[in-house]
């Protein structure tokens, strides 16, 4: 998971894309970069940390130019203590491109051997951006001659190839130098990218590509609509874009993660109010803990501050149990789920967290958190919760369990790591200290995220072991859990 922005505009963009990156930070927390075009210039700067902490006054006087791209990270592959390997990347033919990507690429050996060895092109590091990018740039090299300017074909043409070449998941956005931004989906539309532009008095257009349509309600702009998956959309320098379908059979499967977890709640996703989504989680998982739970066994319902909350008040409402606020968040520490390493998890939890003792004290508790991962954190707040003075503790999640590791993105890696895998429920439950436990299922996911949409099939490969790109069986999962972050 990462964010990802993309602005062409009559004015100068650094300003804009630093707050648009502030506004997805909870997407990455690893590094940030932006790059802006100043002409046939491309200036860029990128650090470690939080956006806030990467920019100063004299970075973003460098950023000139009315063009720019910008990337929040969280490293699912290389190093994320590398600054080296923060986004975006930059090569230098043809014309000079930098490129932005959220996802992941799982045929990156192939790719890199091919890259090495017939397209004699060079890496530098192990990031699969930079391969991506290395791809892109071919391809385009392939179709440009040496007289005449780039055409909107010509760059559908290299994307169309990249397909053919790519498998995994990838949202990109690049910057092609004196040229346009150009911006692309995954023939599966796994990771979210969004077009919105706004109108100025004088008739000229401009433009934003980004991860989440909440960017363009902050900046003025109207959502035009989603990236397809397999689609190319290629705006010029003077504000006219082109569009092209460049895969042969695209289908939309979107990441169910975005819905439950990643996105934020004031995103439409491929149609679909994150908000209202988790609403209807809550509705489908209320049914399943009336299934589960002997009636009169639960006081109060608790969310777990901030994603969860929706799921828990509909839980609430439809069971007619009261709704508590017993843990409050500091808002000051990174989101747990996405800081590499076992032990900065375990530190974070209580650093993020504190349980307020009255509304726990001699009660019995549901708690509801979107899902559970590692157990790390829902084995300290049940513990809290214990601590607090609750008489028992039911634990829910909003989402099926995790049983498999998701290589699109997610830093979900080991299935050793996965507290679900190879255990049943009574076993998990005793795992986090549990009284009882009690997870959505499967099928009631994908029926509230996809309710009312155009969407038929959601992106479930941690739930259900089902890959849909392809090229991942149990040597490459063996490969990435020897390799990846954990």
């Amino acid at each position: 998971m990462c964010g990802i922005i993309g602005l062409l505009s009559s004015t100068p963009v650094n300003q804009e894309l630093y707050d648009g990156l502030a506004l997805l930070q909870h997407r990455g927390q690893d590094s940030t970069g932006i790059a802006t075009a100043d002409g046939e210039r491309i200036h860029m700067h990128k650090a470690k940390g939080y956006v806030r902490e990467a920019f100063r006054t004299r970075d973003m006087r460098s950023l000139k130019g009315n063009a720019g791209i910008g990337h929040v990270r969280y490293a699912t592959r290389g190093n994320a203590s590398e600054a080296g390997e923060a986004q975006p990347f930059y090569v230098n033919a043809p014309y000079g491109i930098v490129l932005v990507h959220n996802g992941n690429i799982v045929n990156t050996r192939e790719l890199t051997q091919k890259l090495l060895k017939v397209d004699r092109r060079h890496l530098n590091t192990d990031s699969d951006t930079e391969l991506l990018l290395n791809v892109l740039a071919h391809e385009l090299q392939q179709q440009v001659s040496s007289e005449g300017d780039l055409t909107p074909e010509q760059v559908f043409a290299s994307v169309a190839q990249l397909h053919e070449r790519v498998r995994g998941s990838y949202a990109v956005i690049a910057l092609i130098a004196g040229h346009g931004l150009l911006a692309f989906r995954d023939p599966f539309g796994i990771r979210p990218l969004t077009v919105g532009k706004r109108a100025l008095e004088d008739g000229r257009i401009e433009w934003a590509i980004a991860s989440e349509s909440l960017l363009h309600e902050s900046g003025g702009y109207g959502s035009v609509r989603d990236v397809a998956p397999g689609e190319a959309v290629f705006i010029t320098n003077g504000g006219e874009m082109f569009a092209s379908q460049c895969a042969k059979n695209p289908r939309l499967v979107p990441c169910a993660f975005e819905f439950v977890y990643l996105a934020r709640p004031d995103s439409v996703m491929s149609g679909i109010s994150v908000y209202e989504a988790r609403l209807r989680l809550g509705n489908r998982l209320a049914d399943t803990i009336a299934r589960y739970t002997p009636r009169g066994d639960i006081d109060v319902i608790m969310p777990i501050p901030d994603s969860s909350r929706p799921a828990a008040m509909q839980v609430a409402q439809k069971l007619g149990i009261e709704y508590r606020e017993g843990f409050f968040k500091n808002r000051y520490v990174g989101r747990t789920f996405i800081m590499p390493g076992q032990a900065l998890r375990r530190k974070s939890v209580r650093q993020k967290l504190n349980a307020l003792g009255r509304e726990f004290r001699g009660k019995n508790v549901l708690i509801v958190d979107d899902s559970i991962v590692r157990g790390t954190t829902s084995r300290e707040i049940v513990e809290m919760a214990r601590a607090a003075g609750a008489s028992k503790v039911t634990f829910c999640s909003a989402a099926p369990p995790v049983r498999f590791p998701q290589v699109y993105g997610i830093n979900m890696p080991s299935r050793s790591e996965l507290v679900a895998h190879g255990r049943r429920i009574p076993e998990i439950a005793a795992e986090l200290g549990a009284d009882h436990l009690i997870y959505q299922e499967v099928d009631d996911m994908l029926a509230a995220i996809t309710e009312g949409s155009r969407v038929r099939e959601l992106e479930m490969s941690c739930f259900t072991g089902e890959y849909v790109t392809g090229y991942v069986n149990d040597e490459y999962l063996a490969w990435v859990e020897a390799n990846q972050q954990s």
